[in-house]
């Protein structure tokens, strides 16, 4: 089973970012209905969200966000793309976690990896520039994403270059060509690509859950931060 492996190997993982994702100066965000500071923010204007999130950081004396792995969250309303009207159920349980912090942060590998795909997922509130690696851990295949990079670094990689642990191979991107979001890093990891090229939901319906997160193991397994 993917978790329990990752779990063995946990010591040999190497850091996505190059901060310490246990300092002092490390917060964990809220975006689910339990924070009424979202109550009021227009969360469709993205200068505006930024303000929050730097607001959110203020309140708890940090410069660096995390969190969000199974957070049932209210701030994909601000994008049709995550979803219909009330009619049906939208998609608001983030399978990923998400790193809060500035645009240009590079992007490390944190184990060897091949670049599984790449895609420019440019939908308002979607990845934007997007990275999936591909790992093989005793036999046993697993992928990572990271979205909402910079362009620059993005476009200089190609499908099956190799990468080494420890090797940065992108940057954190500004908004709005990081899917028009506050500068983040999205990091997830995926069990099986199911046949998708570029591009995985990093966000799915709460009644589904069970199948996601069976899907989408922790990723906290490699980044280890006790903020999350």
């Amino acid at each position: 089973m993917l978790v329990s492996l990752l779990q063995r190997y946990q010591s040999a993982f190497g850091p996505v970012l190059p901060v310490d994702l246990n300092g002092p100066n490390v917060a964990r965000l809220d975006f689910s209905a339990n924070n009424p500071r979202l109550a009021t923010a227009d969360l469709r204007d993205t200068a505006a969200f930024e303000q929050l999130v730097s607001a959110e950081l203020a309140h708890q004396n940090a410069s660096i966000g995390i969190g969000g792995y199974l957070e049932n969250r209210v701030i994909y309303r601000r994008s049709p793309h995550f979803g219909p009207g009330v009619a049906e159920e939208p998609r608001s349980l983030h399978l990923g976690v998400d790193v809060w912090l500035p645009a240009g942060t590079p992007v490390l590998a944190p184990l060897p990896a091949t670049v599984h795909s790449l895609a420019d997922n440019d939908n308002f509130g979607d990845y934007g520039p997007t990275v999936i690696l591909q790992h093989n851990l005793e036999g046993t295949v697993f992928y990572s994403l990271y979205g909402h990079l910079s362009r620059t670094e993005w476009r200089a990689l190609r499908v099956g270059q190799p990468l080494e642990k420890g090797e940065a191979f992108a940057t954190v991107g500004p908004f709005p060509e990081n899917g028009d979001w506050p500068p983040h890093l999205h990091f997830q990891l995926m069990a099986d690509m199911q046949g998708r090229v570029g591009d995985f939901p990093g966000v799915a319906r709460p009644s589904e859950r069970e199948k996601w997160a069976a899907l989408c193991p922790d990723p906290n397994l490699v980044l280890q931060s006790r903020y999350i």
